[in-house]
């Protein structure tokens, strides 16, 4: 596993753009300011561009991939076409299955279930209706939280981008596969649930 997934906190911000196909985010480090990953979304077919355009959007598959700026991979989120509820697979760096997130049904706000690769479950990621607001928590402990930034309503009004801190907190081991996991997801709140 990157050491670079070991920090706590995470600024992600999505590339503008009035019509875009692909998911591409760029990752920084809050305190430096500095860009460390970049998330982009780089093999999309032809018919899956032109099906992101319309209402099946949430639908259509996606394999994006986190790297630093280095090049190095950190870690693969794909998924298949999605008729009702999203299965997502998270590999590491090696393309080994780290675990998966599941989407529940009838979630107010959003919410997905974060699975070993054993299939155990790790903690789940619940969103509030009112906010942009998603904790991952498990038997009430919150292992992490992510909240959005706004970029300025003009920015906001005229695009789709949006920003997310996210904050891991220090009760997650470091070199942790939930780690992983959560990153993952904080990638898919936009393409899942809230596109």
């Amino acid at each position: 596993m990157n050491s670079i997934v070991n920090q706590n906190l995470f600024f992600v911000k999505e590339h503008v753009g009035m019509f875009k196909a692909a998911n591409n985010f760029d990752i920084f480090d809050p305190n430096s300011k500095q860009m460390i990953m970049t998330c982009r979304e780089d093999n999309l077919g032809f018919f899956t561009k032109l099906l992101r355009f319309t209402d099946l959007k949430r639908s259509t598959p996606f394999s994006v991939e986190i790297r630093t700026l280095a090049g190095e991979k950190v870690l693969t989120v794909r998924r298949g076409i999605a008729i009702f509820l999203s299965t997502v697979e998270v590999l590491d760096e090696n393309d080994n299955l780290v675990g998966t997130f599941k989407q529940k049904l009838f979630s107010i706000g959003g919410k997905f279930d974060l699975f070993d690769m054993n299939g155990n479950t790790v903690c789940t990621l619940r969103g509030k209706w009112t906010s942009w607001d998603f904790s991952f928590a498990k038997d009430n402990v919150e292992f992490a939280h992510v909240s959005k930034k706004w970029a300025g309503f003009g920015k906001e009004l005229f695009t789709t981008a949006d920003n997310y801190m996210l904050q891991i907190d220090e009760r997650v081991p470091q070199n942790h596969p939930m780690r992983l996991l959560i990153l993952a997801s904080v990638m898919c709140i936009d393409m899942v649930l809230k596109e």
